[in-house]
């Protein structure tokens, strides 16, 4: 890459950041504070009630092994650090989320010999479990572990002091967005286990910065303005855990911010219109399975919580403007599209190159998916999967929509213009443009339309400029019937071909045009693991591609 091409990616990054997340990024790791050691404060009474929070899947299967992100570990044979391991997986190591998954209450002994290891063996402020964020979710953990009647030695409650001094010194304020709140969290779940001036100060903290975050970091239409259906899942139950903190510690209840609990019910419409019938998170910018608890654990959560049961979506078109997402059902049909911007300007990280990307389910079950997440950090894999060809989307030219690189960055951005929603009685109907590909020659744009009725979804590309351009398809494991009979080879299919193939056992069929590519991706619904399935091209000729996608009458779901 050419250094001026360097500097302007450089510039169109970091353009639409605030100063003090700039200066905070340089300052951050280059001005460390000293861990303070003074002995821990008293612990407060509990004096109400602490409701058992949303679950997730075991991830500590033996005293020392770890299965975590689907790749396994013994803690003797790895430590703590260091080694070839990967950063996100020794994040995930240091969280403890084992401490309030499924069955936890039957692993106590393993947690609490875990909990004494790990302060043995992690001195205050040195590695990787004291960077800020593994630090704010072991010290909610370890709170939680407590809560549930689990009996915190004292040189664990010694630890956890050091670690909220610690993590009050070291707030991301220069990340915003989710790790911002997971400090803040932290800080109020410690500054509620432990009582007296310092302890309010911390909960003070962190309420402090949920009343000055959430009203930014909440749109109008409920999503958390990351734009990604699992951190959504992420800061619902971190909300939700702040309700239950408060059932605990009642007398700390009116420092609650209203906005905390008033955020709560439009977030769960919000993840219900993302989710397909199959109950499940959709995957657009970063979203996977296994992160974030499943949504019907959240709300079986927030029912333990005494929040209301909602309206669901249901027929007909559920609009997330200021998200930017639109949700479309008919008959056994949903469709999930993305007609907004590509990420909160400041807060890039977690953003794909998915502008007008969809996914589809039919029968209840998936048909059309983006592509998911392997994992995470720099490297070709992250790069592709941010990319535009792995969405259901187009690209230009070779080109991404949006400029993503370096892991978690975004330089130009497309901005989507043109957005037209209508019910004709017939057909729903979803129309928009976007400029991503402007800076290219001719500054080509494309347009999509979504066209859902009785029995037919179509989908219609036009690109201007006259640049070669190429719609991606990717199908979901196990709904193709016969395209070419190998997923791993390429095939061109000529004019006479008839282009229309079986989904789902004959109930479907889908027409991709005179002529298209086949071939396979890696579905990665989880980190660290990938499904084979088939994936189609299609050349948009003359600037124009149609995908036709057809099934049985409604009244045979």
């Amino acid at each position: 890459m050419s250094s001026l091409r360097t500097i302007g990616r450089y510039w169109h990054s970091l353009r639409h950041l605030r100063p003090h997340q700039i200066y905070g990024r340089v300052l951050f790791d280059r001005v460390m504070p000293r861990p303070d050691l003074r002995p821990a404060p008293a612990l407060r009474p509990v004096t109400g009630v602490w409701h058992a929070p949303a679950s997730r899947a075991q991830s500590l299967i033996g005293p020392t092994t770890f299965r975590l992100l689907n790749v396994q570990h013994d803690l003797d044979a790895v430590g703590w650090d260091g080694g070839t391991i990967d950063l996100l997986w020794r994040y995930n190591q240091h969280y403890f989320d084992d401490l309030a998954a499924v069955g936890a209450a039957d692993r106590r002994d393993w947690h609490a010999a875990l909990l004494l290891c790990w302060v043995h063996e992690n001195p205050p402020a040195q590695g990787t479990g004291w960077r800020p964020y593994p630090n704010s979710l072991r010290i909610v953990n370890w709170v939680k572990w407590a809560l549930a009647g689990g009996q915190l030695p004292q040189e664990c409650l010694q630890s956890l002091a050091v670690q909220a001094r610690w993590q009050r010194r070291r707030i991301e304020w220069h990340y915003l967005g989710n790790h911002l709140l997971v400090n803040a969290k932290a800080l109020v779940f410690a500054g509620c286990l432990f009582d007296g001036p310092e302890a309010d100060e911390w909960r003070t903290t962190g309420l402090d910065i949920y009343a000055r975050q959430l009203p930014e970091q909440i749109l109008a239409d409920g999503g958390h303005y990351e734009l990604s259906p699992m951190y959504q899942s992420l800061m619902l139950e971190d909300l939700l855990d702040i309700i239950n903190l408060a059932s605990a510690y009642p007398a700390l209840a009116r420092d609650v911010p209203s906005v905390i609990r008033e955020s709560i019910p439009p977030m769960r419409r919000w993840l219900a219109a993302m989710c397909h019938p199959d109950g499940q998170i959709s995957f657009f910018n970063d979203a996977a399975f296994g992160i974030a608890p499943e949504p019907a654990s959240i709300d079986s959560y927030a029912a333990r919580l005494d929040f209301p049961e909602y309206v669901r979506p249901s027929e007909g078109i559920t609009h997330l403007a200021p998200s930017g997402y639109v949700r479309m059902q008919r008959g056994p049909a949903v469709v999930i599209a993305d007609v907004g911007q590509v990420c909160a300007d400041v807060c890039p990280a977690h953003a794909h190159a998915d502008t007008l990307s969809f996914e589809c389910s039919l029968y209840g079950k998936r048909v059309l998916v983006n592509t998911g997440v392997l994992q995470y950090g720099q490297g070709l894999v992250r790069d592709q999967q941010r990319g535009t060809p792995a969405h259901n989307a187009v690209s230009v030219d070779g080109m991404n929509s949006s400029d993503v690189w370096g892991g978690f960055r975004v330089a130009h951005r497309a901005r989507v213009h043109g957005v037209s929603i209508q019910d004709t009685g017939k057909t729903l109907e979803l129309r928009a443009s976007h400029d991503g590909y402007r800076r290219l020659p001719a500054s080509p744009v494309h347009e999509r339309r979504w066209q859902l009725g009785d029995g037919e979804l179509v989908v219609t590309d036009r690109v201007t400029g006259g640049l070669q351009a190429m719609a991606h398809v990717h199908f979901a494991p196990g709904v193709v019937d016969d395209i070419q009979g190998h997923a791993d080879t390429t095939e061109e299919r000529g004019r006479d071909a008839s282009g229309v193939n079986s989904l789902l056992g004959g109930r479907a069929s889908v027409a991709l045009g005179p002529t298209f590519s086949i071939g396979s991706f890696d579905w990665c619904p989880e980190f660290g693991r990938t499904t084979p399935a088939t994936r189609a091209e299609i050349p948009l000729q003359g600037g124009a591609a149609t995908m036709r996608l057809s099934w049985a009458d409604s009244a045979l779901q």
